[in-house]
């Protein structure tokens, strides 16, 4: 089997009303999504989709020609593209879903088939008043989920330990609930400075009280004896990080000095599915949790989806979830239906060889930049 051709779809969704994400200065009036599809001489086809792919086109043909099967190659061609300029995780994707395909297996199972199905958390996006934040997480538990995640900005400290206190007393003691801090990295041309460790370790021991279940990326990658500061002095919480780390040395280097609670590579935007597969069970084996971040679209959703459940992630998968803002229809746009949560609350991994995506070619045809 050859690779005799790799296409790339660029799709753009215009949003009104737009987004406004809270790790965000700017609204999100468009969300776009790059679509990549490896094409073989056997007829199958494989699909991914997560960064944007940026620049691919200068590294195309490293790949058209070889076997899709040779995985580690691709890998390891990919990190050699990657260190020069885009990040083309998503190939990688495509690539696993080739390999499923042919295997006739979800991805899920060669990873190690460790669950069928994760329980999903709401992932909110904007910031809320505390009675708009409790009414969402009431329609989130409607929905199924029996758990949700809040985002609390470093300038509006008050506002958010608020809305994590309505949401507690509101729903009771058995609804999880996690809190982000979005301080360890920024979008470009945010250059605002993080909150100072002074300030997150006050932040930090409310949100203790409240029985938070995890803070996360409370600090910059860069401040590891800061987190571990954190960890020590709040041992009934779990601290996370690592979604948006590419640096594998680095993230070795957090499993060698056990810097976190939760590790959370994005799969298709950070390390890749089999690194992060490999530093997944790692962090397994030293008795930490390991739960991606999945905020792309389903494509990348899936991709996480299907490592998570392959080694055993969890205890929650990320589910972006935050209406009327940010819907299953906004973000699988492209797919023919969008991903839910069962009855459980818990995201199922498909029963189809690959990962199991299913594109609406129209929705792709009439989004198509």
């Amino acid at each position: 089997m050859k690779i005799v051709d790799i296409t790339l779809d660029r799709l753009r969704l215009e949003l009104d009303p737009p987004l406004l994400a809270a790790w965000d200065p700017e609204p999100r009036t468009r969300f776009d999504a790059t679509i990549v599809r490896v094409h073989t001489d056997e007829g199958v086809t494989g699909i991914g989709s997560g960064d944007t792919m940026a620049g691919f086109e200068q590294v195309r043909h490293l790949f058209v020609g070889e076997d899709p099967l040779a995985i580690v190659r691709h890998v390891k061609a990919i990190e050699t593209a990657n260190f020069h300029g885009g990040r083309y995780w998503p190939l990688e994707a495509a690539l696993w879903d080739i390999i499923g395909k042919v295997a006739g297996l979800p991805v899920s199972v060669l990873f190690g088939n460790a669950a069928r199905a994760l329980p999903a958390y709401a992932s909110s996006a904007e910031l809320k008043s505390p009675e708009a934040r409790v009414e969402s997480a009431l329609r989130a538990r409607e929905a199924g989920f029996r758990a949700t995640k809040i985002r609390i900005d470093r300038d509006q400290v008050a506002e958010g330990v608020a809305a994590v206190a309505a949401v507690r007393n509101a729903l009771g003691p058995d609804f999880v609930i996690m809190a982000d801090l979005n301080q360890s990295w920024r979008m470009a041309g945010d250059t605002a400075a993080a909150s100072d460790l002074a300030k997150t370790r006050g932040l930090v021991r409310r949100l203790s009280e409240l029985d938070v279940f995890w803070v996360e990326e409370p600090l910059p990658y860069e401040d590891v004896d800061g987190f571990r500061t954190l960890r020590a002095e709040n041992p009934g919480l779990r601290i996370a990080a690592g979604e948006m780390q590419h640096s594998l040395p680095e993230l070795l280097r957090y499993l060698e000095h056990d810097v976190l609670d939760v590790y959370q590579m994005d799969v298709v935007l950070a390390v890749g599915m089999h690194r992060a597969r490999t530093l997944a069970e790692l962090a397994r084996l030293k008795h930490r949790a390991f739960t991606p971040h999945s905020w792309t679209n389903g494509i990348g959703m899936l991709a996480n989806l299907h490592v998570a459940a392959g080694v055993g992630g969890g205890p929650y998968f990320e589910f972006p979830y935050d209406p009327p803002g940010w819907t299953p229809e906004r973000r699988d746009f492209m797919l023919a239906e969008p991903l839910m949560v069962n009855a459980a609350g818990e995201l199922e991994v498909p029963a189809e060889p690959g990962l199991g995506v299913e594109l609406d070619e129209e929705a792709v045809a009439r989004w198509r930049i």
